[in-house]
């Protein structure tokens, strides 16, 4: 892999860990005084993790 292909896939799959700790640990992110839903959390996951994986498998092939 390249080095920014590399870096993108680090940088993607530690946001997708971030997103997964948020919603396995239960704590609260509070915006201007608006709680953040957990829903945000499993969609950031979702696309984070989809995203480091598409790019990791495109480097490959």
């Amino acid at each position: 892999m390249k080095p920014f292909t590399t870096i993108a896939v680090i940088v993607l799959a530690l946001a997708a860990l971030v997103h997964l700790v948020r919603l396995v640990s239960g704590f609260d992110i509070v915006v201007a005084g608006h709680v953040v839903p957990r829903l945000a959390s499993v969609m950031g996951f979702v696309v984070a993790a989809g995203l480091a994986f598409m790019v990791a498998r495109e480097a490959r092939g």
